[in-house]
């Protein structure tokens, strides 16, 4: 990219003060980027005194369930899953009903804020198979909470009509509630904002108060009033490699708003910086009155090739002086910022979930349910899934689902759900692995793992029981296990590899199960080894002197679009009669490595 003469002194500008504040925080703490690795993106961050000192944030979770999680941390360095917002059914039906399964349907950016002994969540559930101007495109809603910590909580959603996505809410000190959001779609972009009741949704006429700067999108939008100013703080170039943070203030909450002379306040646009796309910012303050900054961001360097993580949420100190502009530090991998509390006072947190950086051994014990932070896609059919059944203890059993991960042509799942759940890549090198017990009886019944993004994109590793002539390759290792010539079509135990992406995937692999094999617990894996590829293997379960890698397959094809990649296992009828279940059990996922540079 070219940068103008005005576009490199501003980044220059921008450059000289974030050294300028990283220099001044070099004596007091050193953290590490992202705070929250893996897919949470759209951070919303608060530091609430009343209960017991603690910083939560939200994140978006498009059409993941549970879905918005929370994390909370005393130390601003620990950080715990305590819960989600959206974690039955009932809150939000229509999140089973959104049609496809790209990055433009799902929940969007929440905001999480906290008012009067009562925390506050006001998002957006997007239906991209509706017309842009559509008020029921844009699902716009409120959930109130009591006690994050305890997930149930949180309301069901009050709706409210708004033709935009990205909301928030703000409280101004005459008493008044607004809610501002986005819409893109206008004839003049803008952030638009109306009074609202948040117990009923009501809101007022709603009114434009900025445009931006000029860059496409403007979006994101969070309004904190300091020394008599409201000042707006958004996101505008969308969320790619131009994305950036923009800031304007007013005396008058309905504006008009001005522009900071220093815009962007915060990007890493144009930059060889291993962290790109940074934007869509929020801002709060610590114990100490020290203001910080939240954003997400992707690990992908300007290349912009290679990010399975997606986009995740990265942290930076911010100096804001009286009657000033906020001066926000650039992002990297290892900051300097202000003092924090001590790293072991988040070690009380309770709440149902791990801490992020914490691997999983799950080997589902008797009267247990799936960890909180297992995932699925859209709401799952609960009978799918037993945890510990009387005949096989200390397994998942998963029943089949008609639909692949694929579904309906990479759209709506249908009533019956998918059969898969997984857990967020968190790392930059991991090892994941299961073991399944997998009989296949049926034409085309498959179990596997899979490294998912969206049903538009992931790579699968399955036992599939198909055609003896469907095999398309010999087994990797086929010198080293004996063979037997089988009837055509005879239905035999294969593995297969397969993907489907918008970016380019490898051809399948399909290769006869080795026949020593069958019949045989295996150990499936899919393990990153360096930055840019996974690899998927299969052995029989403690045997993993037999292990064989199946193919070692680029994971650019699940580094797209806005979310971040789930790995997981799933069940399958691939759409005919099967019905056999699968056993999982010795679920493991170690990080090995985060890259941060």
């Amino acid at each position: 990219m070219v940068l103008t003469t005005t576009a490199a002194a501003l980044l220059c500008l921008s450059a000289c003060v974030s050294t300028s504040l990283a220099a001044a925080h070099a004596q007091n703490s050193t953290y590490y980027n992202p705070i929250l690795p893996g897919f949470h993106p759209d951070p919303s961050c608060i530091f609430v005194p009343e209960r017991d000192s603690t910083f939560f944030c939200a994140s978006s979770s498009f059409n993941a369930f549970p879905g918005i999680p929370i994390h909370a941390s005393k130390d601003l360095q620990s950080w715990k899953l305590i819960g989600h917002v959206l974690n039955r059914r009932e809150q939000l039906p229509r999140l089973a009903e959104t049609n496809r399964s790209t990055r433009h349907v799902g929940i969007w950016a929440p905001t999480l804020r906290f008012h009067d002994g009562d925390f506050w969540l006001v998002t957006t559930l997007v239906d991209d198979d509706r017309p842009q101007t559509d008020f029921s495109r844009w699902d716009n809603i409120i959930f109130k909470g009591k006690d994050p910590f305890n997930q149930g909580s949180w309301s069901n959603a009050i709706h409210f009509n708004f033709t935009g996505y990205d909301t928030e809410p703000f409280w101004d000190v005459d008493g008044k509630v607004y809610i501002t959001g986005a819409h893109a779609w206008q004839v003049a972009p803008a952030i638009q904002q109306a009074e609202v009741d948040l117990e009923t949704g009501k809101v007022s006429e709603w009114q434009n108060i900025w445009n931006g700067t000029g860059g496409m999108a403007p979006e994101g939008p969070h309004i904190f009033r300091k020394d008599g100013f409201y000042y707006l703080l958004a996101a505008e170039g969308g969320t790619g490699l131009d994305h950036r943070v923009t800031m304007s203030r007013s005396k008058n909450i309905n504006g008009p708003f001005e522009s900071n002379p220093a815009n962007p306040v915060l990007t890493n646009a144009n930059t060889t910086s291993y962290f790109q796309t940074i934007g869509h910012a929020d801002l709060f303050k610590d114990g100490d009155g020290n203001w910080w900054g939240v954003a997400l961001s992707t690990r992908s360097g300007p290349d912009y090739i290679n990010y399975p993580m997606g986009r995740e949420t990265v942290m930076t100190p911010v100096s804001w002086p009286e009657d000033k502009w906020p001066v926000f530090s650039q992002v990297s991998g290892k900051m300097s910022g202000w003092p924090m509390p001590p790293r072991a006072s988040s070690q009380d947190l309770h709440g149902v979930g791990p801490f992020i950086t914490e691997g999983d051994q799950v080997d589902f014990p008797p009267n247990s349910s799936l960890p909180a932070h297992f995932t699925h896609w859209r709401f799952p059919a609960p009978e799918a899934f037993t945890v510990s059944p009387a005949s096989n203890p200390h397994t998942l059993r998963i029943s089949p689902s008609a639909l692949n991960l694929t579904a309906l042509n990479g759209n709506y799942a249908g009533p019956g759900g998918q059969s898969f759940v997984g857990r967020r890549q968190q790392d930059t090198l991991f090892t994941y692995r299961v073991d399944l017990d997998f009989s296949p009886s049926a034409l085309e019944e498959e179990a596997g793992v899979s490294a998912f993004l969206t049903q538009n994109h992931h790579l699968d590793m399955g036992i599939v029981l198909l055609p003896a002539s469907a095999s398309t390759a010999a087994f990797p290792g086929a010198k080293q296990v004996t063979t037997t010539p089988t009837d055509p079509s005879a239905l035999i135990p294969h593995v297969r590899f397969r993907g489907i992406s918008y970016v380019a995937v490898p051809p399948p692999v399909v290769a006869s199960l080795p026949p020593a094999w069958a019949n045989r617990t295996l150990t499936l894996e899919i393990r990153a080894s360096n930055a840019s590829h996974f690899a998927f293997s299969v052995w029989p379960a403690a045997a993993r002197s037999e292990a064989q890698t199946v193919i070692v397959a680029s994971n650019a094809p699940v580094s797209w679009g806005f979310t971040g990649v789930l790995l997981g296992v799933y069940c399958t009828s691939n759409g005919h009669n099967g019905t056999t279940p699968a056993y999982v059990s010795k679920w493991r996922y170690t990080g090995d490595e985060q890259f941060r540079d």
